[in-house]
């Protein structure tokens, strides 16, 4: 592959060094597909949406056999798993970037949000017989599944809160209770959810009062109130919405890894899938900046005579967006790699950077974007306002940013006592110098 390739020509020589000779050609392969079958395909698909809403549309179905055949499809599976291509998170990352220059190209190799994250959560805390029945038809692009945890009716920032009841009774569990999100039952592919719910409240070890269970979509007492829009977006036909578990009965062997094992689970499923949240937003964020090139030059667009990519403000506002787009590149990608080397639970901070950073940096480029390339830049003309919609959403999804600031400045605070501790070390080291050099001292 050429060093200036499109695919790669972005990546810190750092990271591109990293990269194995096999990841390259396959970041060359994710970029053909998303440049040559998705980008030109995105108005049949809105077409075909907005015809079949809720049913998978017939593109879709035909671009996963594709993908699949090309040996594209389900590219994040880490090297544990038999069917994985064998990237690293690092590798891995840069085909998210690629993948996110289209809102629904993820999902044509299925590498989309939530499946990526149920399925390495079902392969690691499942047992053989829950894999067979309900993670190899998510890896074989069968049936897909969603995750459900938020509530209506707490604060959901704080999981310990979450207060779905998840009662034993017999050999069955009994679950009561409202969520919010979740994909749309209404999806014709869509077969079960992940729940978390509360199955030991009066337990003194609020880490340890969850549990989580899969919910086939028809269990009886399980229902979806209505559909949910984000900031006026269906998201069909994957979609969001409002549930209400009634009395619902499912079988006890639907709980995963065992009673009290929630949280010890939902950190599993985060740290890598925050990262491909992230990669998705810049690619999106990149190709939103690329729009506003190209109204930078557009002849037709010229006020007071001259191309808006002449206009002094302008040009620093090009200059401050691509130094802004490569900084959060940089700060993903380190995530990334610190993921790899030294493992998610060292990479916490790393992880908590790039999720505070990117979702907040990319809703403001992409608006500035929008807002250089004019009125039609607010309508559907583009994919901007979808973009941008998507990034202020990732700072909600997955935790609340303040959440993650929250994190990151606790931490930081533990740190004050050790620079106390060395300021008075300075202090004590002046008093010494002052007596060598015979300088009085206050």
């Amino acid at each position: 592959m050429s060093a200036d390739f499109p695919a790669t020509n972005r990546l810190p020589p750092v990271f591109k060094a990293k990269l194995s000779a096999k990841a390259l050609e396959t970041i060359e392969k994710v970029y053909q597909w998303v440049e040559t079958e998705c980008i030109p395909a995105e108005p049949i698909m809105k077409a075909q949406i907005e015809k079949y809403k809720w049913n998978t549309p017939p593109l879709m179905k035909e671009l996963r056999k594709k993908a699949k055949a090309a040996g594209l499809f389900n590219l994040f599976l880490p090297k544990s798993f038999e069917e994985s291509p064998g990237l690293t998170i690092l590798e891995y990352a840069c085909c998210a970037e690629l993948m996110g220059r289209c809102y629904w190209a993820a999902e044509t190799m299925n590498c989309h949000a939530p499946e990526t994250g149920n399925i390495e959560l079902l392969a690691h805390y499942c047992n053989t017989e829950q894999k067979k029945k309900w993670l190899q038809p998510l890896l074989n692009g069968d049936a897909s599944s969603a995750y459900s945890m938020t509530e209506p009716d707490v604060a959901s920032s704080d999981a310990t809160n979450i207060a779905c009841s998840i009662r034993p009774e017999g050999n069955e569990y009994v679950i009561n209770g409202r969520k919010l999100y979740g994909n749309s039952i209404d999806n014709d592919d869509l077969a079960f959810y992940i729940l978390m719910g509360c199955s030991d409240p009066n337990n003194p070890d609020p880490w340890k009062r969850h549990s989580m269970v899969i919910v086939p979509k028809d269990t009886p007492g399980f229902s979806m109130k209505r559909h949910l829009t984000i900031m006026g977006y269906d998201h069909a036909p994957m979609g969001h919405g409002e549930f209400v578990y009634k009395d619902a009965r499912i079988p006890k062997e639907n709980i995963i890894l065992g009673e009290g094992r929630a949280f010890e689970i939902a950190q599993g499923r985060l740290g890598p899938g925050r990262i491909h949240h992230c990669m998705r937003l810049i690619g999106q964020t990149e190709r939103a900046y690329e729009l506003a090139l190209i109204k930078c030059i557009d002849p037709s667009k010229k006020p007071r005579g001259k191309f808006i990519g002449q206009f002094d403000s302008n040009i620093e506002r090009i200059a401050q967006m691509r130094l802004e787009l490569d900084a959060m590149r940089l700060v993903v990608l380190n995530a990334a790699d610190t993921m790899d080397t030294m493992g998610n639970k060292a990479g916490r901070y790393a992880i908590a950077q790039s999720k505070i950073l990117i979702p907040t940096m990319a809703t403001k480029i992409i608006d500035e974007c929008m807002q250089m390339y004019g009125g039609q830049g607010l309508t559907q003309h583009t994919f901007m306002p979808e973009a941008w919609t998507y990034a202020r959403f990732v700072r909600i999804a997955d935790g609340p940013d303040a959440a993650h600031r929250h994190q990151v400045g606790r931490d930081q605070l533990k740190s004050a006592q050790h620079f106390k501790d060395r300021n008075e070390a300075y202090k004590q080291r002046y008093q010494e110098i002052s007596e060598q050099w015979g300088v009085g001292s206050d």
